[in-house]
């Protein structure tokens, strides 16, 4: 059994407090985990401005190539894991074994991430709305147009505490280490494997190692992450975005609640738009953020809720080894009850009808012995009312909601990405103009759809550097 250190920037560190991680179907451990405490955790923090000083040695064009490198080695190579070592295919099924999802969406998520590397350059180019990286370094530059610009590094080291339900939400942080930002990662508890494979990726590619800290734990640990970095980027619930809203130190990512909205001129065409509607639902089991949630459209709401409940009703759990594997399993004890548990409640509410219920054989919890899975739940809501109509659960879940197109905008509420089809010139303004909508697509695009020369939710580079007045005068 692997043993996973503490890295005290690069350096492992063994703890007296270990846990270990288990297979979520056979109980089997997988992996014993060095656990860092709050004290251990502040302390290496007061040297994070040896990790910027690291990166700052090296030329953001020579970190970017790094990347790359890193990218490829990621993908192939056998690399150090903890006090062993992990080819591409060990850690496809330590990672489907702790996190629940089938290996093929591990595969996958592997590819998403390689290729983010790979594209770094793009990436950056588009982020900094194509800035000379190099001005980032010395903190100011002339542009072409003979202007001096000077940006400032916010932070020397980027604190991240990182979820478990998805490895795909690491592509978040690969910017950061060519801006010449060090990292302060505290992994996910059953996901602890992309963060360290990737950090060893990095460092076989030449990144430094005391640019990268690595520090699994319980709360405790997330919070001294967060508390002891000027800048932090964090993952949780409705009361994890309450607890730090306006907080300009913290970016958190939360639930998501992405829709596809239909406008009038469109809606008698939603047949042509199943298959779109259907993997923005249910693609990586429906495990991420920009997964739809909510299917909103003026008229049609039941028969749309029908087709989709009778396409989605098919999927049933398989072993996560099978290459058909299309559900993800609950892993965290008690989870899955409690989220079924809170739709048969909200479906007591008048004008909600649940569609999958009679398409499926069976009930839609299916608990096993250390582990449970949720199958596909399609709801109908015949208003906004309802509060279901703007819930988010992490797995195949959508409520198809009726609403006239001139309310839509007012009722959405907070909305990650929404796909709108519509041709109607004066929705779409409405569209472009509404705050509450972070991502937006014009036209059938599946809310899955990432386009990675744009921001995810903020801008990274915004976030860690701030452009200012500077001027200088040489004597």
């Amino acid at each position: 059994m692997l043993h996973l250190s503490v890295l005290r920037w690069g350096e492992p560190y063994i703890s007296l407090d270990k846990q270990k991680v288990f297979h979520f179907a056979t109980g089997e451990p997988v992996a014993e985990v060095s656990q860092a405490n709050g004290g251990l955790i502040e302390r290496d923090l007061r040297q994070s401005r040896r990790a910027r000083r690291a990166l700052l040695e090296i030329p953001c064009a020579e970190l970017v190539k790094m990347m790359k490198k890193a990218g490829e080695l990621f993908m192939t190579a056998r690399l150090p894991m903890g006090d062993g070592t992990q080819a591409p295919e060990e850690f496809v099924r330590a990672q489907s074994a702790t996190a629940g999802l089938p290996e093929h969406m591990c595969r996958k998520n592997m590819e998403k991430l390689q290729h983010v590397l790979a594209s770094m350059d793009r990436i950056l180019d588009a982020l900094t709305r194509g800035l000379d990286l190099s001005f980032l370094s010395a903190g100011h530059g002339i542009d072409r147009e003979g202007r001096l610009l000077s940006y400032q590094a916010q932070a020397p080291v980027l604190g991240m505490v990182l979820p478990s339900n998805s490895p795909g939400v690491h592509v978040l942080w690969l910017p950061v280490i060519p801006l010449q930002i060090g990292l302060a990662l505290k992994p996910g508890p059953q996901e602890p494997w992309t963060p360290y494979r990737m950090a060893e990726a990095m460092f076989q590619a030449g990144i430094p190692r005391n640019a990268i800290a690595l520090y699994p734990g319980e709360a405790e640990a997330g919070a001294a992450v967060v508390n002891n970095c000027r800048k932090s980027l964090i993952f949780g619930g409705l009361p994890t975005v309450e607890r730090y809203k306006g907080n300009p130190a913290v970016q958190v990512h939360g639930p998501g609640y992405s829709k596809i909205l239909f406008g009038d001129d469109q809606v008698g065409e939603w047949e042509a738009h199943l298959d779109m509607m259907e993997e923005s639902v249910f693609a990586n089991s429906g495990r991420g953020c920009i997964n739809c949630s909510g299917i909103w459209v003026p008229r049609h709401g039941r028969a749309i809720a029908e087709v989709l409940a009778r396409r989605l009703a098919v999927h049933e759990p398989l072993p996560p080894a099978h290459p058909e594997a299309s559900l993800a399993a609950f892993t965290v004890p008690g989870q899955a009850q409690q989220i079924s548990a809170a739709i048969d409640q909200d479906l007591k509410a008048p004008g909600v009808e649940e569609m999958t219920a009679k398409h499926r054989k069976g009930p839609r919890l299916i608990a096993r012995e250390r582990c449970a899975y949720l199958l596909p739940t399609v709801v109908y809501c015949d208003s906004p009312e309802p509060a279901i109509a703007r819930k988010e659960y992490m797995f195949p879940f959508v409520a198809v909601v009726e609403c006239p197109q001139e309310k839509m905008l007012e009722s959405i509420g907070p909305t990650l990405v929404a796909t709108a089809v519509t041709r109607d010139e004066k929705f779409r303004r409405d569209l472009i103009e509404a705050t509450s909508i972070d991502r937006l697509n014009l036209g059938p695009i599946p809310t899955t759809q990432l386009n990675w020369l744009q921001p995810h939710e903020g801008n990274i580079v915004d976030f860690l550097y701030r452009p200012r007045a500077f001027q200088i005068k040489n004597s």
